[in-house]
């Protein structure tokens, strides 16, 4: 049985500027279809409608360190 450690290491793939900035899984998160197989719950419901405000006021701050680090 051949040891994983003694494999030579793959080189690491570059990563292009749009691949960087895609919103991948965060915009499959807002941005999907409404699936008719999901169960409709008001517990699921919630949840989700928190992650997205989270989501949101977590990228607000960013863009607000950000602009303050810039500009001031």
């Amino acid at each position: 049985m051949e040891n994983d450690l003694n494999k030579p290491l793959e080189p690491k793939k570059k990563m292009n500027f749009r691949e960087f900035f895609s919103m991948g899984e965060v915009g499959g998160y807002f941005f999907r279809k409404k699936d008719p197989n999901r169960p409709v719950n008001v517990n699921i419901r919630v949840m989700h409608g928190i992650n997205k405000i989270s989501i949101i006021v977590f990228l607000l701050a960013v863009i607000y360190l950000i602009a303050k680090r810039i500009f001031l």
